[in-house]
C-alpha cells in the first residue's frame, strides 16, 4: 500500500460554520500574497513533494496567522472541524500547517466526536511535518482528556495506513509520568517487524521520550526486546541512555 494513500474511504463531510468562512477568506487573502516561489521549490523539494508550497518561512506564516486570527473568538468543534477540513482541501502546505497549529490551540474543544477528522487528516496526504504534530498535540490531549479514547488508539496502531499507526505511536509522546506503559510497550512489539522507517523511527522515539521519565523500564524492555526490534529502534531508543 503506498503509505500516502488515504485508508479512510471517504472524507468527511464539512459542516456549516461561520467562523471558518471568516477564518478561511482571512487565510488565503493573506497567505497568498506572501508566497514566494523560488523558497516554495526548496520546501516542496525537502518534503519529498508531497504538497505544493506557498514558501512563507515560518516565523512570517505564524505572524500572518495572527493577523488572520485576530478577533475571531474560541470555536467549537464544529468550527475546529470545518477550518481542519478545509484548510487540508486547499493545495498549499502551509494551509494546512495553519490549521495544525489552530487545532493544537484549541484541542480543548474538541471532543471524541472529533476523533474521524483526526484519523482523516493524519491518512491525507500524510508526511511527519503534519502527522507527528497532530498525534502528540492532537490526538495525545484528546485521550488524555478522555481516556475511553485509548481504546481507538488499540485500532490505530494496527491501521493499514502507516501514518495511522505512527499517531498511536506517538500520541502518548507528552505523556511523562502520565504514560501508559503497556500500551506504549504493547505498541511497540505489535509493529516490531514493520518495514517502514517511519514506523521503526516512532517506537525508537516514542521509547526515548519515555526514558526520560524512567530510564530503567525502557533499558528493560529493549533489552527484552532486542530479538524483535529493528536497530534503528533500538539505536534510538538508547541514544541518550
Amino acid at each position: 500500500m503506498d503509505p500516502a494513500a488515504p485508508s479512510d474511504p471517504a472524507a468527511p463531510a464539512v459542516p456549516d460554520s461561520p467562523l471558518a468562512d471568516a477564518v478561511l477568506a482571512r487565510l488565503t487573502e493573506l497567505y497568498a500574497p506572501a508566497a514566494d516561489p523560488e523558497r516554495a521549490e526548496g520546501a516542496a523539494a525537502y518534503m519529498k513533494h508531497i504538497a505544493p508550497f506557498l514558501g512563507i518561512p515560518t516565523p512570517e506564516r505564524r505572524a500572518l496567522s495572527k493577523v488572520v486570527l485576530a478577533g475571531t473568538g474560541r470555536p467549537d468543534e464544529r468550527d475546529c472541524t470545518a477550518i481542519a477540513l478545509r484548510c487540508w482541501e486547499l493545495p498549499e502546505r502551509e494551509y494546512q500547517y495553519f490549521a495544525v497549529d489552530y487545532l493544537r490551540r484549541y484541542v480543548a474543544s474538541c471532543s471524541s466526536g472529533f476523533l474521524p477528522v483526526l484519523h482523516h487528516l493524519v491518512t491525507t496526504t500524510p508526511w511527519w511535518d503534519t502527522v507527528d504534530l497532530l498525534a502528540a498535540h492532537v490526538a495525545g490531549p484528546l485521550v488524555s482528556a478522555v481516556p475511553s479514547l485509548a481504546r481507538a488508539m488499540d485500532r490505530w496502531i494496527d491501521d493499514e495506513n502507516l501514518w495511522a499507526a505512527r499517531t498511536a505511536l506517538l500520541h502518548q509522546l507528552r505523556y511523562k509520568d502520565a504514560t501508559d506503559t503497556d500500551r506504549l510497550f504493547g505498541y511497540c512489539l505489535r509493529r516490531a517487524d514493520h518495514p517502514d522507517f517511519f514506523i521503526r523511527k516512532a517506537i525508537g522515539w516514542a521509547l526515548r521520550e519515555y526514558a526520560k521519565t524512567d530510564p530503567t523500564a525502557v533499558r528493560d524492555f529493549v533489552e527484552g526486546a532486542r530479538g524483535r526490534l529493528s536497530p534503528l529502534s533500538v539505536r534510538e531508543a538508547l541514544k541518550n541512555l
